[in-house]
């Protein structure tokens, strides 16, 4: 069996590849894993999202841990990523896992693999999983599997409820107070994810009114993608619209992204979330620190940093990039432009409720609409505007051919604007004399070939995706 993990954990079909005898194949694995982290006193905490068979694969993770004597905590019921991660941290556990495919289609299931810092384990420790994985497959070894009630029984697995400290902990950093004070009328849209009901238990001791939208358990997830994005919220645009809600929050799959709507329906993406937070953690709030930012985010963000005198620093996409700075240096903000994002004083983590209850808390700080605090912004460090195209691929495409290729075809100017330089963080980027930018990627979790661009407006925005499309294509 061949296993590879993309930018965060395993991913693929249900009944295809994401079998349960191949998920135990895994599961053994990171059993072997964790006892090469703690082989004295090894644990590990397993969640699930709201997927199809989740919860029966989060059992079965749980059945190959206890039968390798792990001592497991796992999930009563479908919770957040955000919400296992910080439960390893607070159990301190070896490692946790997560049973979801994110925001992928509801076809996909997946393991996210938590190291023991509540982050996404790194490339070396993915790498690790799968060399054991190799090993135990050329050897016949059978995952090792415990009866669950035995198991039960015996105390090597206990179930728990992991959203109430999450929820305690949310507290430290987050202003409830001010929040209430704005008595927001909010929708929440969990896009049938993880993410299901929590904004109104958060908010529940609060003047905040919480609509839930998309709450209901669906695995099917409505046949939509469960990924916060523009396309994916015309339902909640016009329930924010038709009920004169102040703001729409969307989760995705595991509600480790986030995205808005503002009173008129419109989509505030996660650039702008990112750059809304990031101005107010710095000048309300004092913080200092570095901001991390992916190659495929806005450099707003480097503008609200420069005129603070912070330092950015870019990363390749995956949000284990960024939690790797976090956890080595003094990182004030880390996001990317899926809509992960995190701050200091939590875990190295995307969250998604983290940041929806911060943009509340920066609506209600100002009294001012989002539209209008995203206006501002576009005035003081804008304007910019941004869009990404997916090409869905016939085959793979091997990143160092694609990045050879694409910088022995890259262009002196592009629409008429200088290309100032070509960086290959990850993919390759065109950095233009006006400011804007153009990406051209393999995605690490779905077979896409993604181009992104940033310009001034959504004219030169156009003319920088058709050229990146024409050259994607010749990849």
């Amino acid at each position: 069996m061949t296993v590879k993990f993309g930018t965060d954990g395993w991913r693929a079909v249900i009944s295809e590849t994401f079998t349960f005898h191949n998920l135990r194949l895994v599961a053994q694995a990171i059993a072997d894993w964790i006892h090469s982290e703690d082989n004295e006193n090894p644990s590990c905490v397993v969640g699930f999202d709201t997927r199809f068979l989740s919860d029966r694969y989060a059992m079965e993770v749980a059945r190959v841990m206890a039968g390798n004597g792990i001592p497991t905590l796992l999930a009563r019921a479908d919770a957040p990523t955000p919400t296992t991660s910080f439960a390893v941290v607070k159990n301190n556990a070896t490692a946790g896992v997560m049973i979801t495919a994110s925001h992928n289609a509801p076809r996909y299931n997946g393991v996210k693999l938590k190291a023991s810092f509540g982050g996404s384990a790194s490339p070396e420790q993915h790498k690790h999983v799968e060399r054991l994985l190799s090993r135990n497959t050329d050897n016949a070894h059978n995952p090792n599997l415990m009866d669950f009630d035995e198991a039960l029984e015996r105390e090597l697995i206990r179930k728990f409820d992991p959203a109430w400290a999450y929820y305690e902990h949310l507290s430290s950093i987050v202003d409830f107070d001010i929040i209430s004070r704005g008595e927001l009328r909010v929708v929440a849209d969990a896009m049938y994810g993880a993410g299901r009901g929590v904004f109104g238990e958060v908010l529940t001791r609060s003047r905040t009114q919480v609509k839930n939208l998309r709450h209901e358990m669906n695995p099917g997830f409505g046949g939509v993608h469960p990924e916060p994005i523009g396309k994916h919220l015309r339902l909640l645009s016009k329930t924010v619209q038709s009920g004169h809600f102040d703001v729409g929050l969307a989760t995705d799959g595991d509600a480790d992204r986030i995205g808005a709507m503002d009173s008129f329906g419109r989509f505030v993406d996660p650039h702008r979330i990112f750059a809304l937070v990031l101005r107010y953690l710095i000048e309300e709030r004092g913080w200092t620190g570095k901001v991390v930012r992916t190659v495929s985010t806005t450099r707003m963000i480097d503008r609200i940093a420069a005129a603070n005198g912070l330092e950015v620093i870019e990363t390749p996409v995956g949000f284990n990039h960024i939690a790797d700075l976090m956890l080595k240096e003094d990182v004030l903000m880390g996001g990317e432009e899926s809509g992960g994002i995190s701050i200091k004083n939590h875990i190295p983590e995307g969250d998604g409720i983290l940041m929806g209850l911060l943009i509340l808390e920066v609506m209600a700080y100002y009294d001012k609409p989002l539209h209008e605090l995203v206006e501002e912004l576009l005035k003081t460090y804008g304007p910019a505007q941004y869009r990404r195209t997916d090409m869905k691929l016939t085959k793979p495409v091997a990143k160092p051919a694609m990045v050879a290729m694409l910088l022995d075809a890259a262009p002196a100017e592009i629409d008429g604007v200088c290309i100032e330089r070509v960086e290959t963080v990850d993919g390759v980027k065109y950095y233009l004399a006006d400011g804007s930018w153009l990406l051209i990627r393999p995605s690490g979790t779905e077979p896409v070939l993604r181009v992104y661009a940033e310009a001034a407006n959504d004219l030169r925005v156009n003319a920088l995706l058709g050229f990146g499309e024409k050259m994607a294509a010749k990849a």
